[in-house]
């Protein structure tokens, strides 16, 4: 009665959310059972498999000379274009399906069904009888490599060219009461479908790509685990690599899955995930964000996750990792974190490349200190791209954002109540700024959040809506501000629409030349929507009379469609938001030099930078052994350099000296810690390396970066001394520099300007900055006479532009501007060539 009344369940949620996609072009497939077809099989056998009317010293042909139990079945080495046909409606209580043997390319091996598809899924139960693979060493948690792999309903290992499909899959030793202990009091390791690649168990010879694979239409349920990490991931489906030892041990282009998809399934109470995609557990000799991956070549490759429902899941739903040229979409989360009290989020991708999330719905997530986003930037990731994706009522905010990565790109999604930190986090720098464009954000003011820590390295915003419904408090920028600077100093917000209903501005509101701050115009009342990624949505549309029509700035990252499917660039310009109005002609956008700028915001500059050392004028107190110091002073942020395993005490301080050759000035300081591991600190300086000064001390937090400014001073010798640490562990550091803080000569980012008066969008050319270092904006002549601010030109903090209307008077050809400064002493002037065509 309890699988049937599931199977109902699974029916009317699936076709519920089928309606909800189909306008915006997808084909989603109906989840329910349909048999295998009667057609011959021409390229093997077909075995069948009646837990009821089966007989296991049969020969499984055919249905009256069926297998009764999955022995025989886990016995035989099955080959190309076999099928293991299980029989509609049977139950196999405490049983793990393992077939062995391998497909071949065109003749994969099938698991499906076969009978009256009315009487159900054929349904695997194996009632928690699986080996458990993690063991507690003291505190120490170990993985026994014999078990790893193992732990599914259905299993295979080191074997590939399979489908498998129309199962009901659960794994739970007790229905009725979930596992409600951490797992230091019980370990419990449990999948509904394992595929995993066991490196040991591979010779010579062997193929250690494991290729073709199609997981679809299954319902799988109730996959019980404990509440807290046991350092191994399990799920509904699960793919995995894995081998004892450590990564430098293994060959490179091999052991990675390629050509999967995964699609139409059901996911009910699944822990820790719905689906976990491909995470590796080699020894990763303390490099855990496994950035080795990409210098390895083992990416796991052409993966597609579509169209799956996941409801009530533990942890995170659909956690992907090491993996590329991945898509995810039309996948339906309601309902993740249920019942882990640790981290995670609703879909994302960990240590991937060239991944597109797409059209995904995720709603209902619960309230976390760390992570618990709908989605999640993650560490070491490249090209990941979040679009088209309606996200709604997680408590812990929408996007989790870890850095150390390149090529973000987050578009045209709508968050609606996620009311905790829209922006969460940021651990670490990237190697490229990300961008966040076209996005809606309706959010209540009085507990959303923009950004909790400190923005690390530029993130652009362009065209996105904060639309802030709370008619009492103003949007929260920034949780964090130290020196009287919000840790949002490095968004770089450009044509943004801020709504608040209140009618306040919120205290740090990012600087925005082109911001807009009436009512946006949606169609409906965004407090009123509802599921499905097309019918909950389209209160989010604009009227056509909307302020935000053509406000919005061209850049290569808006794409070409909206939301909604509708072309970009109707009537010449790109709208603010998730919707482009479909009034006027469609013009493409012209080819044009895109200009992105992030103005300095302190006198820490390149050419400030002072550790540009070698290794010999680096000494430290304790070094790990086989370390290089250059690595911390070589620039380089996927390097690193570490201490010795040991506790710092002020009496016996770990150290960290430089020698700069001659005396300098400097007055800044900035640690990138692999992971924050320094506690206590301070920093002094000496003329002579025997008499020291000190100009700073502290403690540092749960963050791994940190800018130390203190009052410029002047010596040869600098150092850090760790005097406490937040845990027992050696110190690792991808980079230390050091700054002179003297305020610099008055400079413009540019030296030319060129302005086309035809430009679609001709604010992208229009803009200057101004580097800030200490001398102070006077304002602009041009042929000797006095621009006017506010006519001629405006000026927002470092960020000046000249106004079409001036740049419009002038005749074609060159121009001198000339920027006047107030420096400490005189006057400056700085020019500006202005070239004006059509």
């Amino acid at each position: 009665m309890r699988k049937w009344l599931c199977y109902i369940l699974m029916i009317t949620l699936v076709s519920t959310s089928t309606a909800a996609f189909a306008p915006v072009g997808a084909t989603y497939a109906e989840e329910g059972p349909s048999a295998v077809k009667d057609e011959v099989n021409t390229i093997g056998t077909d075995y069948y498999v009646d837990a009821t009317g089966g007989d296991d010293s049969h020969d499984g042909t055919s249905p009256a000379r069926a297998w009764r139990s999955f022995e025989p079945v886990n016995a035989k080495t099955f080959g190309p274009g076999d099928r293991i046909l299980l029989k509609a409606g049977e139950v196999w209580e405490n049983q793990q399906l393992w077939p062995k043997g391998s497909g071949a390319e065109g003749a994969p091996i099938i698991i499906d069904m076969y009978g009256d598809p009315e009487l159900g899924k054929p349904y695997i139960a194996i009632n928690g009888n699986v080996p458990t693979p993690v063991y507690l060493e003291g505190t120490t948690w170990k993985k026994d490599y014999d078990k790893v792999g193992r732990t599914g309903a259905v299993v295979l290992m080191n074997q590939q060219y399979y489908e498998i499909r129309n199962l009901e899959i659960s794994n739970d030793d007790d229905f009725e009461h979930d596992i409600n202990v951490p797992g230091t009091e019980r370990q419990v390791v449990r999948d509904g479908i394992s595929i995993s690649i066991h490196a040991d168990l591979l010779k010579d010879g062997d193929d250690k790509v494991m290729n073709y694979f199609r997981i679809s239409d299954n319902y799988i349920h109730d996959i019980d685990g404990v509440t807290t990490w046991q350092r191994m991931h399990y799920g509904g489906i699960n793919f995995q690599v894995f081998g004892s030892k450590p990564y430098t041990a293994y060959e490179d282009d091999a052991y990675y899955f390629q050509d999967v998809r995964i699609e139409n399934n059901h996911f009910y109470k699944t822990e820790l995930h719905a689906i976990q995609f491909a995470f590796n557990w080699f020894d990763d000799l303390g490099n855990w964000e496994q950035d080795w991956i990409w210098s390895k070549n083992m990416y796991s490759r052409d993966v597609y996750i579509g169209h799956n429902y996941a409801e009530s899941i533990g942890q995170g739903a659909i956690q992907l990792a090491n993996t590329k040229n991945m898509t995810v979409e039309y996948n339906v989360v309601n309902g993740f974190l249920q019942r882990y009290d640790s981290i995670s989020a609703g879909l994302y991708a960990w240590c991937s490349q060239d991944v597109v999330h797409q059209f995904n719905e995720v709603y209902g997530g619960t309230s976390a200190f760390y992570d618990g986003t709908a989605f999640d930037f993650e560490f070491t990731s490249r090209n990941v791209v979040y679009q088209y994706n309606y996200t709604h009522d997680n408590p812990a905010g929408w996007m989790a954002y870890m850095g150390r990565a390149a090529g973000n790109v987050a578009r045209y999604n709508l968050s609606v109540n996620d009311n905790g930190v829209l922006i969460k986090n940021q651990l670490h720098v990237n190697w490229t700024p990300a961008y966040f464009v076209n996005n809606v954000f309706v959010y209540d003011g009085a507990i959303a959040e923009v950004h909790d820590e400190e923005i690390k390295s530029p993130m652009y915003f362009y065209n996105n809506i904060f639309y802030n419904y709370n008619t009492e408090t103003p949007t929260t920028w920034a949780r964090r501000v130290s020196g009287g600077i919000p840790g949002t100093q490095n968004m770089i917000f450009q044509n943004n629409a801020i709504y608040e209903a209140s009618g306040l501005r919120g205290e740090h509101e990012p600087v925005d030349l082109y911001k807009i701050t009436v009512d946006p115009q949606f169609v409906g009342d965004p407090t009123q929507y509802g599921t499905g990624l097309y019918e909950g949505t389209q209160s989010f549309k604009l009227k056509e009379t909307s302020p935000l029509i053509n406000q919005g700035r061209y850049v290569p990252q808006v794409g070409t469609v909206d939301y909604y499917g509708n072309p970009n660039y109707r009537d010449g310009g790109i709208d603010i938001g998730i919707h482009e109005v479909q009034i006027g002609s469609y013009a493409a956008p012209e080819d044009r030099v895109v200009y992105d700028y992030q103005p300095q915001l302190s006198y820490a500059r390149p050419d400030n930078l002072l550790l540009s050392l070698n290794a010999e004028d680096v000494s430290v107190s304790h070094e790990a052994p086989g370390q290089d110091k250059k690595l911390l002073i070589d620039g380089d942020l996927d390097t690193r350099w570490q201490t010795s395993d040991r506790v710092p005490t002020v009496e016996s301080p770990t150290s960290i000296t430089f020698d700069l050759g001659s005396p300098q000035t400097f007055g800044r300081f900035v640690i990138r810690q692999q992971e924050p591991r320094i506690g206590d600190y301070e920093l002094q300086y000496s003329a002579d390396g025997n008499a020291w000064t000190t100009v700073r001390t502290g403690t540092l937090v749960n963050i791994r970066d940190y800018v130390l400014d203190f009052d410029n001073v002047k010596g040869r010798y600098f150092r850090l001394n760790v005097t406490s640490a937040r845990a027992r562990g050696s110190l690792p550091f991808n980079e230390v520099e050091l700054y002179d803080r003297t305020p610099m000569a008055p400079r413009l980012d540019i030296t030319k300007l060129e302005y086309s008066k035809s430009a679609l969008d001709r604010n992208t050319s229009t803009k200057v900055f101004l580097e800030k270092n200490g001398n102070e904006f006077a304002g602009i002549k041009y042929k000797g006479a006095d621009l006017r601010e506010g006519v001629d030109y405006t000026v927002n903090n470092v960020r000046i532009d000249l106004t079409r209307s001036f740049l419009d008077s002038l005749k074609n050809g060159n121009h001198v501007l000339h920027f006047e400064f107030k420096p400490d002493k005189g006057k400056k002037s700085v020019p500006l060539k202005v070239d004006i065509r059509n």
